[in-house]
């Protein structure tokens, strides 16, 4: 339910890459959440091969990052988290909270703005298997049972070895409409994929912004 590809600045799996982990993985559905843009998800549906795409995006709002799923059509960076939700839920799509209490993350939501918002999202991620800190899924755990919200799990993967070290086993679903019926009979699997994980992710992003400052050099 969050996955990265080559269209995040984060990550340099190419999407045909990504496809083929997905299904060495074995994984029915994916939710394709690259950051800010639905153009990677798009195209992953594209190249499916015995699997399904649910296009998402994982947008950064001015109150932290909120993930759109079922969308047709790029939410907007910047936004107060209200707005992001709302413009979400206008084109029919459901919002899940990503990783809401991580220490090692600078932009999880606002404890304020879950605080506010929370009535109005449809599932918050009680799995992430890039958490530095075990206890950071237990509370969010904690939060979805107390405020009975269905929980989204996911390996975040930004390269492809992580693709699978994270899913939720569902009964089989058609669409938007009884997605989140199957969320609350779902079964958690889940392995963190340990500290070394977010180095390669900074070595990755930096890897792409020193490509792209070279080829504004030479055009």
């Amino acid at each position: 339910m969050h996955t990265h590809c080559e269209y995040s600045p984060d990550s340099r799996t190419p999407v045909a890459v990504q496809a083929l982990a997905i299904k060495a993985a074995g994984l029915d559905v994916v939710c394709a959440t690259d950051h800010n843009t639905i153009e990677g998800a798009l195209r992953l549906r594209e190249l499916s091969d015995g699997f399904r795409v649910i296009v998402g995006e994982e947008i950064s709002s001015r109150d932290g990052e909120i993930i759109g799923l079922f969308l047709e059509k790029p939410i907007p960076r910047g936004l107060s988290a209200e707005d992001t939700i709302a413009q979400i839920h206008d084109q029919g799509g459901l919002v899940s909270v990503p990783h809401p209490y991580s220490h090692n993350r600078l932009y999880r939501i606002r404890r304020d703005a879950l605080e506010r918002v929370w009535p109005t999202i449809d599932a918050i991620e009680v799995f992430n298997a890039r958490e530095a800190v075990a206890g950071d899924n237990r509370r969010a755990l904690a939060f979805a049972r107390a405020h009975k919200i269905p929980g989204a799990v996911g390996s975040d993967a930004h390269r492809p070895w992580e693709i699978g070290r994270a899913y939720l086993e569902v009964p089989d679903f058609t669409g938007r409409d009884d997605f989140i019926a199957s969320l609350k009979n779902g079964k958690v699997t889940g392995r963190l994929a340990g500290h070394s994980i977010h180095f390669y992710t900074r070595y990755d992003k930096f890897r792409k912004w020193l490509h792209d400052r070279r080829r504004s050099k030479t055009s």
